[in-house]
């Protein structure tokens, strides 16, 4: 305050004072051959590189008195002043120029968007000029030690744009879009731009919705473009070749609690790096987003209901708009997966929003298919998720599909085709994957009542009927399924399965390079979304609340070989905790050479189970 009431500095002028400059420039436009010298002087002295800070000073003070004559026929004089180098000046020139920002668009409203796209500019570091043979491969400047303090400057401008100007947002978010980088800018340019979004939503809730849109459309085109295979890929070839070298990642903020804060600088070893380079800016992006989901949802350290319902909606949303319509996106929905984390009232909210869509007859097909896929992997890779939710869950499933068998088993449509019956194959492949993975902990406790709760199931009516939902699984959850419910009498599906096979015609083409079997062993075209998350920063966050597969021991094999006597009954449950069941030689059992191949893990790491057909026991 003490500043901008002191006189400003005097200094020698030409031509008169700034006010006399603008009107003699106004005056002699209207003229066709008007003295317009003294106005090109006023321009050639702002755009002087070497100005000095006090005559920016200077000349801002009259600016802030003389904006009524700034109108759109000085626009040219407008950009040059927003073209001056005011953010890597003094604090008195900081200060100064933001009072000039809201003078001018609160007086000339039809300089907002030049204003705005200049501090919009400035949400990426400063690019640097590089050549090397003749080929410009500028880019930003990494090491600016000041880009922290210059970005608490451009939100402070924006701030004070929107107090003067309500509807700042509606221009704004035009020029966000505009202004995102491309994916094959340097990380720290993107890291930069994608936090300065997520902060601008902090002072601009109302944008919250579009910036959160725009961000994860972003992320969802670097997640399709980099396949888990590539990443594996590239990590084994790096890994191999031992040429992995040390460096240093700055970064804006702390993106892990146990990192160390080091001024506005994190510090990661080589190990953290990505080798897919598309695959590093996607792991330092993710990191972003969820310790920006983090940050709103809890103050102080606590979570704020509020905050985290309102922000839930927005993930929602976007969920709906991008991710569901998107065919195997590998790790971006995983916000959904980690907000649902914070309070099992959100992992209800969220699998209950599944199911209508699934459900709902007036959804696309292939939605429904997706969110049947969604449910699955959900249930039984979110460890937050308790076992009498997920008993709901299968309730749900379970009687929809019973249903489903009711009105169509019988009908015209009773015979197994994946354009008719889509949701329903993708229904019974969730449920099937989520017994995979629950079975023990459905069993757990009481295995006298968790039998009769799977029992209670009808697993045997599904797998019968003519929709035959075992030839449309993929494999190696057809497998896993059938070995479990055997082990526990629940259905024995080795017999569909046999038949399925012989009945199997594979395609034949002819190639270049002679006749090519293919065999389509995921007609539903089905992935899990919530395969194993494999960036190395941000897995970080999703870790401690994700249930891997367990591989399956020795032990837990030769169980599962072991044939179980029929007439089990509910009075011999001991011989299902001890594992030793009685043998019946008139059951079959499990080839192992065939059964092992398929029972280290329901899926592989790219997405889908193996792509093959296994011999059973004849």
């Amino acid at each position: 305050d003490e500043f901008i009431s002191s006189p400003p500095r005097k200094t020698v002028r030409f031509g008169g004072t700034l006010t006399e400059i603008l009107l003699k420039y106004c005056l002699m436009t209207a003229a066709p051959r008007g003295d317009t010298t003294d106005f090109e002087l006023l321009k050639h002295q702002l755009s002087d590189p070497d100005i000095k800070d006090a005559q920016i000073l200077n000349w801002l003070h009259e600016f802030r008195t003389s904006v009524a004559y700034l109108t759109k026929e000085l626009e040219q004089l407008v950009n040059i002043l927003l073209k001056l180098p005011w953010l890597t000046r003094s604090r008195e020139v900081v200060e100064e120029y933001l009072g000039f920002l809201g003078n001018l668009v609160s007086a000339q409203t039809v300089h907002l968007r030049p204003c705005l796209r200049m501090i919009v500019s400035h949400f990426v570091p400063p690019r640097i000029t590089i050549r090397e043979d003749d080929v410009d491969i500028s880019d930003s400047d990494d090491d600016d030690e000041n880009l922290s303090a210059n970005f608490n400057t451009c939100h402070r401008a924006l701030q004070t744009v929107a107090r003067y100007v309500p509807s700042t947002p509606q221009f704004l978010m035009p020029i966000l879009v505009e202004y995102f980088p491309f994916i094959n800018k340097s990380e720290r340019t993107l890291e930069c731009y994608v936090h300065n979004l997520l902060r601008v939503t902090v002072y601009l809730p109302t944008l919250r919705l579009q910036v959160l849109e725009l961000i994860i459309e972003k992320l969802l085109k670097l997640d399709v473009s980099t396949p888990q295979q590539d990443i594996e890929d590239a990590e084994e070839a790096v890994n191999n070749s031992g040429s992995e070298e040390k460096s240093t990642e700055e970064g804006l903020f702390d993106m892990e609690e146990d990192e160390e804060k080091k001024g506005t600088k994190v510090v990661s070893s080589s190990s953290e790096r990505m080798a897919h380079p598309l695959a590093e800016r996607l792991d330092i992006l993710m990191t972003i987003l969820f310790s920006y989901i983090k940050d709103v949802c809890h103050v102080n350290g606590k979570l704020d209901i509020n905050n985290t319902k309102d922000l839930y909606r927005d993930l929602v949303s976007v969920f709906d708009k991008l991710i569901l319509p998107t065919h195997a996106s590998c790790h971006v929905q995983y916000f959904m997966f980690y907000i649902c984390s914070f309070k099992l009232g959100l992992a209800e909210a969220f699998l209950d929003h599944l199911w209508k869509k699934l459900q709902d007859p007036n959804n696309p097909s292939v939605i429904r298919q997706t969110a049947g896929s969604y449910i699955g992997s959900f249930l039984a890779r979110a460890k937050f998720i308790p076992v009498v939710t997920v008993k709901a869950c299968l309730d749900l499933l379970v009687n929809w599909m019973h249903k489903y068998i009711d009105n169509q088993d019988t009908g015209a449509n009773a015979y197994c085709d994946v354009a008719l019956h889509g949701p329903f194959y993708s229904t019974c492949q969730a449920v099937f994957y989520t017994l995979i993975f629950r079975h023990k902990q459905l069993l757990d406790g009481n295995l006298r009542k968790g039998l009769s709760y799977l029992q209670s199931l009808n697993f045997e009516r599904i797998v019968m009927c003519q929709l035959n939902p075992l030839k449309i699984c993929i494999p190696s959850v057809v497998n896993l399924f059938a070995a479990i419910t055997r082990k526990y009498q629940l259905v024995f599906c080795y017999t569909i399965i046999e038949r399925n096979n012989r009945q199997f015609i594979p395609v034949v083409r002819s190639s270049t390079g002679g006749d090519l079997v293919q065999t389509c062993t995921n007609p539903l075209d089905s992935f899990f979304p919530f395969d194993p998350y494999i960036l190395k920063r941000s897995k970080k966050t999703i870790d401690p609340v994700y249930q891997f597969w367990e591989e399956l021991s020795a032990q837990d094999l030769e169980n599962l070989k072991k044939p179980i006597e029929k007439g089990t009954s509910e009075d011999e449950d001991d011989d299902f905790l001890k594992g030793e069941t009685p043998q019946n030689d008139g059951v079959v059992g499990i080839a192992s050479n065939s059964y092992e191949s398929n029972t280290r893990s329901p899926v592989s790491s790219i997405g889908s189970p193996p792509d093959c057909y296994v011999p059973f026991p004849q």
